[in-house]
């Protein structure tokens, strides 16, 4: 175990902000992204209350380890731009309406994180100072410093951009160690595995291979933006949330991809 790390408000309430740093912990500050569907769980659509908690669990689980956490949340769940507004509206305002679903949803991950006692920010790449704070880089360093879990919403508050770029703009801007792609799949295979049975999955893989041979791991712009900043990207099963804490000590769980 490594040394422990005290926030100054402990004083006023002893333990709850103390964490060991343990050693073992491979990835110490963490972006992890989260689709929007994940939320929703058998439902397809809006809020899945269990679903919800079984992932805040394996949040809470990795940040008792003394990992320091940022979240993206995708919006799917409740409106995706380009699929729902296409020939519809105006590109811009279909992927202002995902960024507002974006912003519901880490309020929702966030409420039920303080209920499991994990302190919480939530930061927005738009200004609306009612529900969450506007993003900086500085203050969301501080946040986590301070023992803080910090949710990112809005996206990268720009249309045309999706949140798998956000996260990983956020990733970089806050010097993260590695970005934890959750999904509905348990790593990067070579073909769909629900179509092609001979599809082989990847235990490790290069950032140059993924675009030579155009696998379905983020879309161009975050895997350029991810590869130029050489931050690994961990993908592995969401269907487990324990998968979390396997990713951030490093274990053998999904693909990665590295520079």
């Amino acid at each position: 175990m490594g040394a422990v790390w005290e926030n100054p408000a402990a004083a006023a309430v002893p333990g709850k902000y103390r964490w060991c740093l343990n050693m073992a912990v491979q990835y110490k500050r963490i972006l992890l992204k989260v689709s929007g569907e994940a939320l929703s769980g058998e439902k397809g659509t809006g809020f899945d209350e269990a679903t919800i908690a079984s992932i805040c669990a394996g949040i809470k689980a990795a940040y008792d380890l003394g990992a320091q956490i940022g979240i993206v949340v995708g919006g799917g769940n409740f409106w995706r731009g380009v699929k729902n507004g296409e020939g519809k509206m105006a590109r811009s305002r279909a992927d202002h309406m995902g960024m507002l679903a974006t912003v519901m949803n880490c309020l929702a991950v966030s409420d039920v994180m303080e209920q499991k006692g994990i302190p919480v920010r939530v930061q927005t790449a738009v200004e609306m100072p009612a529900f969450a704070e506007h993003y900086t880089w500085e203050r969301a360093i501080a946040h986590l410093e301070e023992g803080k879990v910090v949710l990112f919403g809005a996206g990268s508050g720009c249309p045309y951009f999706s949140t798998d770029t956000a996260a990983v703009l956020r990733a970089a801007e806050i010097g993260a160690d590695a970005i934890l792609l959750a999904k509905n799949i348990d790593g990067v295979y070579s073909a769909d595995p629900h179509i092609d049975p001979s599809a082989v999955k990847y235990d490790a893989i290069t950032y140059d291979e993924v675009l030579a041979k155009h696998l379905a791991v983020m879309d161009l712009t975050a895997t350029s933006l991810a590869m130029e900043n050489d931050i690994p990207v961990v993908v592995f099963a969401l269907a487990d949330p324990q998968n979390i804490v396997r990713a951030v000590m490093g274990e053998a769980v999904g693909t990665v991809v590295t520079k």
